[in-house]
């Protein structure tokens, strides 16, 4: 079975889940709960609590025991039986400035665990990773409107996750790896500054998830002034970003530019008014990278 997975550093997306990359481990079963996860005699649990930045994902173990949260959400939604050997086939990926560098090193961490043995919510599942394949991201997350972007000579395309910034050139439907790199000027860099000037504005401490509700215009308990905050802020940090981009020769009132990933969605109506981009292209699916790696892993397999 094919599993697509998008391991970012706020978020872990794959077909039919998102969920928070966050991650308690306990040598004891939680008293209450759910989707409590039970693997090598230790029992973790999902937490709204992310992971901090971690540049080399397979430094531990933590992305691992996440992936096999994504792996059961998926086969959940089968008709796995208990009795049987899942043969799992990951596909993957990394921001493309890292790419080369550690491509290899993510798929062997997949890969060499012979038989996988673990439950969810008690349920046993036994799987085996026969292959993983990892994809630079942005690339991977145009795919799905690739047919549409591919008669440009050059498209702009940039992916704002949570903890960086992707940019990635792609010149008649190929990616330029030579002109990409991955700023650290994602959504949690805001969410940070946004927390530091209300906290010392006003002695409040807002949480992510009051950001995100405020930049989505819903239904808040904030009072104007904190409301209005939080939207100059996600102004600033988005020219601010712009022009760390032109000062790499990045411009994107010229030509395409393609915007991916989950902060580009949170923050279309500020990348609108920024003044600062020419035909603006928005991909409003926050796994348009896990889409992307599916169509990709089939193409290679293909090939």
């Amino acid at each position: 079975m094919l599993i697509a997975i998008d391991h970012g550093n706020k978020q872990i997306k794959c077909s039919r889940r998102t969920f928070v990359s966050g991650l308690r481990e306990s040598d004891t079963k939680p008293p209450f709960g759910k989707e409590i996860l039970f693997y090598k005699g230790k029992y973790y649990t999902l937490t709204d609590q992310r992971i901090p930045y971690m540049r080399d994902k397979t430094v531990d173990e933590r992305y691992f025991i996440l992936t096999l949260f994504a792996v059961a959400f998926e086969l959940a939604g089968t008709d796995y039986r208990q009795d049987e050997i899942a043969d799992v086939q990951l596909a993957i990926g990394l921001p493309p400035a890292h790419y080369g560098a550690q491509y290899e090193r993510f798929e062997k961490y997949f890969l060499d665990r012979d038989i996988i043995d673990f439950q969810l919510d008690g349920k046993p599942y036994s799987i085996y990773i026969s292959k993983a394949i990892c994809f630079p991201q942005a690339y991977a997350a145009i795919m799905p409107i690739y047919q549409k972007i591919r008669q440009y000579p050059k498209v702009a395309v940039l992916d704002i996750g949570g903890f960086t910034a992707d940019y990635l050139l792609v010149k008649n439907g190929e990616a330029d790896l030579s002109t990409c790199d991955s700023l650290d000027n994602g959504v949690i860099t805001l969410y940070n500054s946004v927390k530091s000037k209300v906290n010392a504005d006003f002695d409040m401490l807002l949480d992510e998830s009051d950001i995100d509700a405020i930049l989505q215009d819903k239904e808040t308990d904030y009072d104007d002034a904190i409301i209005r905050i939080v939207k100059e802020q996600a102004q600033f940090f988005v020219d601010d970003l712009f022009g760390k981009l032109r000062e790499r020769m990045i411009d994107l009132r010229s030509g395409k530019a393609v915007f991916v990933g989950g902060g580009s969605i949170l923050l279309r109506r500020q990348i609108e008014a920024s003044g600062k981009v020419g035909t603006p292209i928005f991909v409003d699916e926050i796994s348009a990278n896990t889409k992307g790696y599916e169509l990709l892993f089939k193409a290679s397999c293909m090939g």
